[in-house]
């Protein structure tokens, strides 16, 4: 708490408008409430034994469902479940950002985030495991979800992103497009459809219970709802706002130390930070070009100024260059991180970054084992005197970085090269 307390002063000393130090200073004041009352180890308490037990009592209902095995089944609801996972919104964005639909993206990209964080929040708040497996058979036909079967079940992420994202896309066509009501009642049930699949296929695959899927709904119809309140405010800050990077950046870092601890570790938390990253990234980003890159007038793709192949051509050039910066983003932290926190005093381990900074090591390297000096103390006398997780800085600069070459350094190379 006593850092949070230090950026929320940080940040008000950078000039910030008095509803930015009241929204930071509301933040930490949760951290700090949720600290102090153990506020997350109650919550698990009263939830996660009901949870359990559904989770426990539907056991047998998926494992009649799953009578339907057919390999057919399976590669049809595996490759659902990748349309509609992050890996693919985190490939399909950027191309987004290109195609000269800005709005639609950052909106997007940015609900993205949100839905990820809480959606994983109340993962590790409940802390509620998945279908036992077995007996219930897992299909796990990517990398990525035998991640996501590392994590807790309830929420659903896969039924609460598409709710949120298919709905705001639905709510973008008809807000911006022409249509009619039999456009609208086709969208609203490809949309319905859409939803129903994707629950009917983490069942089928074993991922998650009845309980998850509908508490994933239910949580992305709540946040979608909240979205649509508010996302004209949030779009106008992010373009015109006055100390928007400020107050992004200390409201990033107070977003780590509100996040949930589990009651086991999960990826869950390495999620959040990507994510967290990839909006402080666009958001970053969309600040410095806005009016060169991103207005409502810019080019649409498959229109006289940004034909199909001119499109083309962006997307050759745009997906090696946001994968080189990734690549060397990573790097760069991972070199850099270490000494700034060692300069500054801040002890840190790593758990897969820096091997140095293990915390398992024989050596013990991974903590700062001399005091700090009097420049230490004077900047970072706030902070616990605690052990920091330098994989989370890294994470979080790799993916910021990416993000911000997507609305930034990429399209400054489209200008350049006249695509």
């Amino acid at each position: 708490m006593e850092a949070a307390a230090a950026v929320v002063g940080f940040g008000a000393g950078a000039g910030l408008t008095r509803w930015q130090a009241a929204a930071l200073s509301a933040v930490a004041g949760w951290v700090w409430a949720a600290s102090f009352y153990d506020l997350t180890r109650r919550a698990r308490a009263l939830v996660q034994p009901w949870v359990t037990r559904r989770v426990h009592a539907e056991t047998a209902a998926i494992l009649r469902f799953q009578r339907l095995e057919h390999k057919l089944l399976d590669n049809i609801f595996s490759v659902l479940s990748c349309v509609v996972s992050v890996p693919f919104y985190t490939g399909f964005l950027p191309l987004l950002f290109w195609s000269g639909h800005g709005r639609l993206a950052r909106q997007m990209t940015l609900l993205m985030a949100f839905c990820d964080y809480l959606g994983n929040s109340v993962k590790d708040i409940v802390s509620a495991a998945r279908p036992c497996s077995p007996p219930v058979r897992r299909v796990t036909a990517t990398e990525d979800e035998k991640e996501n079967a590392m994590e807790y079940g309830l929420p659903s992420s896969h039924a609460l992103n598409t709710v949120c994202l298919t709905g705001y896309l639905l709510h973008y066509i008809l807000t911006f497009g022409e249509h009619g009501s039999v456009t609208v009642a086709a969208g609203l049930s490809l949309a319905f459809l859409l939803v129903m699949l994707v629950g009917i296929a983490r069942i089928y695959l074993g991922m998650h219970s009845l309980t998850d899927v509908v508490a994933g709904i239910g949580f992305g119809v709540v946040i979608l709802a909240f979205w649509l309140a508010v996302h004209d405010r949030v779009d106008a800050f992010v373009v015109s706002g006055e100390n928007v990077a400020t107050f992004w950046a200390g409201l990033s870092l107070l977003l780590c130390f509100a996040y949930p601890k589990p009651e086991f570790p999960t990826p869950s938390f390495e999620y959040h930070t990507a994510f967290n990253g990839v909006a402080f990234g666009i958001v970053y980003g969309i600040q410095q070009t806005y009016f060169h890159f991103h207005t409502p007038d810019a080019p649409v793709v498959f229109s006289a100024e940004l034909p199909l192949l001119t499109f083309a051509g962006r997307v050759l050039v745009g997906i090696p260059t946001i994968l080189a910066v990734k690549f060397c983003s990573k790097a760069l932290s991972k070199w850099l991180l270490p000494v700034v926190c060692s300069t500054l005093g801040i002890p840190t381990v790593s758990s897969c970054y820096v091997p140095a900074l293990r915390a398992d090591s024989g050596s013990g390297s991974g903590k700062n084992r001399q005091g700090p000096g009097h420049l230490q103390r004077l900047l970072f006398s706030h902070f616990p005197r605690k052990a920091y997780d330098v994989d989370t800085g890294i994470r979080f600069v790799q993916y910021a970085s990416l993000a911000w070459s997507v609305v930034d350094l990429v399209p400054a190379m489209f200008a350049h090269l006249n695509l």
